[in-house]
């Protein structure tokens, strides 16, 4: 696992002036009610869920990770991806809003709402579930200028594409905003893909048990949010 200080593959420009965050995996505990999930599911077929698996769906539309999931796991004879999705639904909706904030994620938004640094959400997650998600942390997530969601008009395919991310880029105050003045956090590879397809430095904070090998497209890898230092990217610097 690459620490706070990893090289950079490029080195950052010092004029960022917005960020963008992915929410699953990044600002919210969330990933890990999938795995639970989808662990019971494969159960029923005497499979295990394995984390290169994970990887592969990590980011992506439900319907795109569903297909991979079923097709994958060998299982797409016995239960259809949409048919995967309803069972999975149907468990996920009493655990998402039990959801806590990752570390770091209140002290870094905080931090750049009262700095004037403006802030958007780029996620896959659809709205009924970002409700569900969120409904504990309404006050932080109000802090953010506004929210691009998997399930947006213009958001015409998922992740690795840079649909998500070029969204929230248009929809800044103002005009929309040079992809190369923006910094992007993510988790998931298929999400660091998007964000440098659109253009953007991106920031990752992968769960340790994700491969090294995906880490090779992020600018900076972190172990957590706490580890971010935001001079390193000209951005006003915690006081404490």
């Amino acid at each position: 696992m690459a620490n706070s200080s990893t090289a950079l593959s490029v080195k950052p420009q010092p004029s960022i002036t917005h960020v963008i965050f992915d929410m699953d995996g990044l600002l919210l505990d969330t990933e890990k009610f999938y795995t639970e999930v989808q662990e019971i599911i494969l159960a029923r077929f005497n499979k295990t869920f394995d984390w290169g698996l994970k990887a592969r769906m990590m980011g992506k539309k439900a319907i795109e990770a569903a297909r991979i999931f079923v097709e994958e796991t060998g299982i797409s004879e016995s239960l259809s991806a949409e048919d995967f999705l309803v069972e999975r639904e149907e468990m996920l909706r009493s655990l998402f809003p039990t959801s806590d904030l990752m570390p770091g994620a209140s002290r870094l938004i905080r931090h750049l709402h009262a700095k004037g640094i403006p802030m958007a959400l780029a996620t896959g997650s659809h709205k009924r579930h970002f409700e569900l998600k969120t409904q504990r942390h309404g006050e932080l997530f109000s802090l953010m200028h506004h929210f691009v969601l998997g399930d947006d008009p213009e958001v015409k395919q998922g992740k690795p594409s840079p649909d998500v991310f070029l969204a929230a880029a248009r929809r800044f105050e103002g005009a929309s905003v040079d992809p190369k003045k923006i910094l992007a956090f993510e988790d998931a590879p298929s999400g660091v893909l998007a964000a440098k397809n659109a253009g953007m430095h991106v920031v990752m904070v992968p769960d340790p048990r994700l491969d090294s090998s995906y880490h090779a497209d992020a600018d900076q890898v972190l172990s957590s949010l706490l580890d971010f230092n935001p001079s390193f990217w000209g951005l006003p610097p915690f006081e404490n």
